[in-house]
């Protein structure tokens, strides 16, 4: 009975007021607050991941969006993958004890670089994720709001 009481406690904890787990409020489509990058946070087993989905590519006509490659990766068999489907954020695992997605990874393609990321849902419904090399302070964010 205790067993069950317990059990019972923690799922509704973790249930949102529209019937979603806290833990999948994160899915779904996010723009950047700058409204420079959107990307599409899904479920891959029971961590998170995010694609891009779409950059603001207005600085550079040169070519459309969707023939981008990554061409700063240092893998030299991933510089010719897409920019637009590939995945920018992953491993993020859920901690309920702090309401947050930790543990994962971050790339970004400017540079080629993968870091270290975290995210959080903010009061206001406003997703931070942040990427940085051993410790979170020295890190950077990006806010993605809805769209």
């Amino acid at each position: 009975m205790l067993f069950a009481t317990g059990a019972v406690h923690r799922s509704s904890a973790q249930i949102l007021t529209t019937g979603v787990l806290a833990q999948d409020k994160i899915l779904g489509k996010w723009m950047s607050v700058e409204k420079n990058v959107m990307v599409n946070v899904y479920k891959n087993g029971n961590k998170y991941a995010a694609k891009l989905v779409w950059f603001d590519d207005s600085d550079d006509k040169s070519k459309p969006m969707n023939t981008r490659v990554d061409y700063k990766n240092p893998d030299k068999s991933l510089q010719n993958r897409k920019l637009i489907g590939m995945e920018v954020v992953d491993n993020l695992a859920y901690n309920p004890s702090t309401n947050s997605w930790e543990n994962g990874e971050i790339y970004d393609a400017k540079n080629g670089r993968t870091w270290s990321s975290a995210a959080t849902i903010t009061s206001d419904d406003v997703l931070k994720v942040t990427g940085y090399w051993h410790f979170k302070f020295l890190g950077r964010s990006m806010m993605f709001k809805r769209p």
